[in-house]
């Protein structure tokens, strides 16, 4: 198998707007073929979501769910370009989706940019002071830090957390799925999470 290499990652995102991650897995696929890795992203409709990602979003839903306790709530706000889609059952499936991700995962965000940087702050200097108690040579400690904010980021921010009826994507690869399948953008707005007790 060919070395998949930032170079080649690069020039595919750039050629077909889609995330980083999407083009390296594609490029895998195919072995580093660059024009196989474009047909493959068009065929799962990544790169269709991608280029929908930038046209406006004045519909939607704002979707309430309370948990089977009765003790946490959530109220998301998925926007769509037409009433058309924000009425449709994969529509409203999705919203109760992200709706049962937030009562499960409590994110901090929706993206990592999003995520405060307080937080991130104080995680950093957490990783960094347990990995010089644990006596780790000083030229690993960044590493460690960097991979612990990175698996941190992950976890935090909705988008990118592990969906949790299928840990195998994302919740980001769930709504390009969506996306693609409808024809229009589709994007989390907001979204706020109540529970008795904390």
């Amino acid at each position: 198998m060919s070395q998949i290499t930032s170079v080649m990652v690069k020039e595919l995102r750039e050629r077909t707007s889609v995330g980083m991650m999407d083009c390296k897995k594609a490029l895998e696929a195919v072995n580093g073929d660059m024009d196989a890795a474009i047909k493959y992203l068009r065929e799962k409709g990544i790169a269709k979501a991608e280029a929908k990602a930038s046209r406006e979003t004045t519909e939607g839903l704002v979707y309430a769910y309370i948990h089977s306790n009765n003790k946490i709530g959530v109220l998301v706000q998925v926007d769509c370009e037409t009433d058309f889609v924000a009425n449709t059952d994969d529509f409203k499936a999705l919203c109760k989706d992200l709706a049962m991700q937030i009562a499960a995962t409590n994110p901090l965000a929706i993206t990592i940019e999003e995520i405060d940087p307080a937080i991130i702050e104080r995680e950093t200097e957490i990783a960094r002071n347990k990995a010089i108690n644990d006596k780790k040579p000083e030229n690993i400690v960044a590493k460690i830090v960097e991979g612990h904010i990175a698996k941190y980021c992950r976890e935090h921010a909705l988008l990118e957390q592990e969906f949790i009826k299928d840990p195998t994507r994302t919740v980001k690869s769930l709504i390009t799925d969506i996306v693609a399948k409808m024809g229009e953008n589709i994007k989390i707005s907001k979204f706020a999470r109540f529970s008795i007790g904390s």
